[in-house]
């Protein structure tokens, strides 16, 4: 598939208030520049259950979800650069990998290193969720229509990787797995968030599945705002 040259434009809102319970904070909104693509309708005609669950309205590939404004979703924002060295506790809730529709909810999961992930089968149809990182062991897992639940935990940090529907070719997410809670995805507002920092010089990356990857310096200050515009272009191939 070609993909035109696009361009992203990211505001970058970096701001600290000393009377802030949660720290510095560096959020945004992401917005998609350019004309945009028509998305095509995925063949679903391979699984009957999931083309009867879209014959009122087609499912989409995912790969460049645009909001309102061309707000775009399913970026990753995180610190890359400066975490400071603390102990950072788990969470105790569980992450949550849907597959409602034959299509992965959310397309970009974002996880701490230890903190359980709750795959879901929902669809009266079987899936195989594929977990393919390169630090973290390997996940190949059948969901027949009666198994609604499956429990996966991600013990490394790790950068972004694929997960696959070996039964659905079109099923497709994304998962990074970091050692902080400095980290935000975009939903179709295109907006994130990112909340505790210390006041200091960090690094963040913006991470999109074709708009390409970027990093950009901030500093989050002891008090007062920061403003930083960023624009994402993809390589002509």
């Amino acid at each position: 598939m070609k993909i035109a040259r696009y361009r992203v434009l990211v505001f970058l809102l970096a701001t600290m208030c000393g009377a802030s319970a949660h720290g510095g904070v560096i959020e945004g909104t992401i917005i998609f520049e350019g004309k945009a693509p028509t998305m095509r309708p995925v063949p679903l005609s391979a699984d009957p259950h999931c083309e009867a669950l879209h014959k009122d309205a087609p499912l989409y590939f995912d790969w460049l979800v645009l909001g309102e404004g061309q707000a775009v979703a399913n970026v990753l924002v995180h610190v890359a650069v400066g975490v400071p060295e603390k102990n950072y506790p788990v969470p105790t809730e569980a992450a949550v990998l849907d597959q409602k529709g034959c299509q992965y909810s959310p397309h970009v999961l974002a996880v701490r290193a230890g903190q359980k992930i709750r795959v879901l089968n929902p669809d009266e149809t079987a899936h195989n969720v594929h977990f393919l990182p390169k630090e973290n062991r390997e996940k190949n897992m059948a969901m027949a229509p009666q198994h609604k639940e499956k429990p996966v935990t991600l013990r490394k940090a790790e950068a972004v990787f694929t997960i696959n529907c070996d039964v659905h070719s079109w099923m497709k997410a994304y998962c990074a797995v970091f050692d902080h809670p400095f980290y935000s995805v975009t939903g179709k507002d295109g907006r994130f968030k990112i909340e505790g920092l210390d006041p200091g010089e960090y690094e963040i990356e913006v991470w999109h599945e074709v708009l390409g990857v970027q990093r950009r310096k901030v500093t989050v200050p002891a008090a007062g705002d920061v403003t930083e515009n960023l624009v994402l272009t993809r390589p002509k191939k």
